[in-house]
């Protein structure tokens, strides 16, 4: 019975890589629920056989812009700006921390939180003409339409890192 337990562990564990390999899979739910199974292999070759192709999922998650997508669904009022996730991109990219996770949604999200994206682009974006209709706003409503932005995005991002409980770190 054991020998059957751990062939079909075995196919289970190939097929879940299989996905990530053809792209099958590419939101943050499903990805999320494989980095878990991931985490939780005891076989240390079964570790490794998920690195590279959990890796380059969550990487494709985040340069198809399914990540921005996602926000863009936690932000109907105030759509969330592409300009976030490519800056936080970029200073994930260039910071010399982030080979401590495989998952570069995970960096990216902390980045947005952390660096200060979020304020900074709901100032820029506040005053925008195209947000008044072509006239330049005044100081007191760039502000107030800052401060939406900044809540509804913040919001957003805080809602996708709580799927992990535990930061996901190189296994």
């Amino acid at each position: 019975m054991a020998n059957y337990s751990t062939t079909t562990t075995q196919n289970s564990i190939q097929g879940l890589i299989k996905s990530l390999e053809t792209r099958r899979v590419n939101t943050l739910t499903e990805l999320c629920r494989i980095e878990r199974v991931a985490a939780e292999c005891e076989d240390e070759q079964d570790m490794i056989a998920f690195q590279q192709p959990m890796t380059d999922a969550w990487r494709h998650y985040v340069t198809s812009n399914q990540l921005l997508i996602e926000l863009r669904g936690l932000t109907p009022n105030y759509p969330f700006n592409g300009d976030v996730v490519t800056d936080a991109l970029s200073l994930v990219q260039h910071d010399p921390e982030s080979n401590r996770s495989w998952n570069l949604a995970y960096l990216c999200l902390c980045k947005i939180r952390d660096a200060g994206l979020i304020p900074t682009h709901a100032q820029i974006d506040s005053w925008r003409p195209e947000m008044w209709g072509g006239r330049s706003p005044s100081h007191e409503e760039a502000d107030q339409l800052s401060a939406c932005f900044v809540y509804e995005w913040a919001q957003a991002v805080e809602s996708m890192l709580q799927h992990w409980v535990i930061p996901p770190t190189c296994y």
